[in-house]
C-alpha cells in the first residue's frame, strides 16, 4: 500500500547500508485493476530475503524516485501491489518483466500472527488496503489448523476496483474446511461490498463496517486486523468495540506520509509516534486518540 505524497528524488546516494537498495528483477507482472499492478520480484544477487506480513519496503524506480509499498506476498518471491497515483508509483507500475527495481527494507512492524494463535481472525480491508493484509490471509490459510475460523470483509469503490478478485473467490472456497478433532470448523468466510454498484453487481452496496454483524465470531476470542482509509479504520474499530471485541485485540495498519522508511525525516510523525519506525501496524488503543485529533 503506497502513500502520498511521493518522493521524486532518491535517498540512495546516502552511503549507509540502510539507504542502499538491493537490486530486484521483475519476473512476473499482473494487472489487478485499471490503475493497480502486482509485481513479483527476485533478487539479482540470489541471496534470500526475510520479511514478515505487514512490513513494507521502499521501492526505487531508477531516475524517478522511491515510495514505501507494503509487501503483498512472500511466497518464494517478493510481491508488491502498487496503485499508480503519482510519478513514482506510475513508473513502478509501468515496469515490464525483466526490468530492475531498487528495494530497501524490510521496515516496520508486522501483523501479530503468532500472538493470535488459537484465535478466530477477522480481516477488514478497504480498497488497496487488502494488499497489506494478503500475506496474513495466505498465512492463515496455510496454517488454518493453528487458528480458529476466519472472516474477510473487504470493500472497494466500484466492482471494477475489487483487488485480487479471482483470488478472493478462491479464498472463499476455504469455507468448506472440515471440522477438526476438537470440533472447530476452520473457514475463511468472505463478504464483499462496493460504494457504487454497476448494473451487473449482485453483491452488497455500502461501507465495509456495515458488514461486521455478518461476522459470526465469538468476539472474546477474536483478533481483528484492519487496513484501509483512516475513516474506515475508525468506524470499523468503533463497531467492533461496541460488539465487545477487546481493544487490545484490534490491530490497524497506518501508512500515511511515509518517506524515508527509517525515521530520519519525520515526515510520517503522528503525535509522538513515527509511523515508519514504530508502525505501520499498531494496536488500536495506541493510536486511537491520535487518529481522532485534527491535523496531526
Amino acid at each position: 500500500m503506497q502513500t502520498t505524497p511521493e518522493t521524486p528524488t532518491s535517498a540512495v546516494s546516502r552511503p549507509t547500508s540502510e539507504l542502499t537498495p538491493r537490486l530486484f528483477r521483475v519476473v512476473k507482472r499482473r494487472r489487478e485493476t485499471a490503475d493497480t499492478v502486482t509485481l513479483e520480484l527476485e533478487p539479482l544477487d540470489g541471496k534470500p530475503f526475510r520479511i514478515r506480513p505487514g512490513q513494507f519496503n521502499m521501492l526505487y524506480a531508477f531516475g524517478v524516485g522511491e515510495i514505501p509499498v507494503s509487501v503483498s506476498g512472500i511466497e518464494g518471491r517478493l510481491v508488491h501491489t502498487v496503485r499508480a497515483v503519482g510519478a513514482v508509483s506510475t513508473a513502478i507500475c509501468e515496469q515490464k518483466v525483466g526490468a530492475v527495481l531498487g528495494v530497501r527494507g524490510p521496515y516496520g512492524t508486522a501483523w501479530p500472527l503468532e500472538q493470535a494463535l488459537g484465535s478466530d481472525l477477522l480481516f477488514i480491508a478497504g480498497g488497496i488496503g487488502l494488499a497489506p493484509l494478503r500475506p496474513a490471509i495466505v498465512h492463515f490459510l496455510a496454517n488454518h489448523e493453528r487458528y480458529g475460523s476466519g472472516v474477510l470483509l473487504c470493500g472497494s469503490r466500484t466492482p471494477g476496483e475489487i483487488l485480487f478478485e479471482r483470488e478472493v473467490e478462491r479464498w472463499a472456497e476455504h469455507s468448506s474446511f472440515d471440522v477438526d478433532l476438537s470440533g472447530v470448523r476452520h473457514a475463511l468466510t468472505t463478504y464483499r461490498t462496493v460504494d457504487v454498484a454497476g448494473p451487473s453487481w449482485r453483491g452488497m452496496v455500502g461501507p465495509v463496517p456495515q458488514m461486521i454483524p455478518k461476522a459470526h465470531l465469538e468476539m472474546r476470542s477474536t483478533v481483528a486486523f484492519i487496513c484501509g482509509p483512516e475513516i474506515l479504520i475508525h468506524f470499523a474499530a468503533e463497531a467492533l468495540l461496541t460488539r465487545g471485541l477487546p481493544p487490545r485485540s484490534i490491530y490497524v495498519s497506518l501508512e500515511r506520509n511515509m518517506r524515508c522508511g527509517i525515521g530520519l525525516c519525520g515526515h510520517c510523525q503522528l503525535g509522538p509516534t513515527i509511523i515508519c519506525r514504530d508502525g505501520p501496524v499498531y494496536a488500536y488503543p495506541d493510536v486511537e486518540h491520535l487518529l481522532e485529533a485534527r491535523e496531526l
